[in-house]
C-alpha cells in the first residue's frame, strides 16, 4: 500500500533539525527502494521548512508507525503528530517531479 505521511515541524525545532538533517537524510536513504517521493513542506517563500511530506510504500499502517518511531527526525521530537492515510494515485506524474 502506499502511504502519505505529512510531518509537520513542532514550533522552535529549525535548529534540531538542520542538526539532525544528516542522519534523517541516512535512514531516508536505507529506504529508498520504498519511495514514490519525499521533501520538505515550506512556506510560501521557499525557504522556510514547515515540516515533511513522504509518499511511501509499506505493508500497513502498524509498518509506517514502527518506520516513524526510528525516525530521526522523529527521535529527536522535530516532528508532531504525524497525519498518515492511504494514497491511491489516479494521476499520471508529470509537473513538479525531478528525472528519476
Amino acid at each position: 500500500m502506499i502511504f502519505t505521511i505529512f510531518l509537520m515541524d513542532k514550533p522552535g525545532t529549525a535548529d534540531l533539525r538542520v542538526q539532525i538533517r544528516p542522519e534523517h537524510r541516512a535512514y531516508l536513504a536505507k529506504h529508498s527502494e520504498r519511495m514514490a517521493f519525499a521533501g520538505p513542506l515550506t512556506s510560501d517563500d521557499g525557504q522556510t521548512t514547515l515540516g515533511s511530506l513522504l509518499v511511501m510504500e509499506f505493508a500497513d499502517r502498524q509498518a509506517v508507525e514502527a518506520w516513524l518511531k526510528e525516525e530521526p527526525f522523529t527521535i529527536a521530537g522535530v516532528y508532531e503528530k504525524p497525519i498518515i492515510h492511504v494514497f491511491n494515485n489516479m494521476w499520471p506524474q508529470k509537473a513538479g517531479f525531478p528525472p528519476a
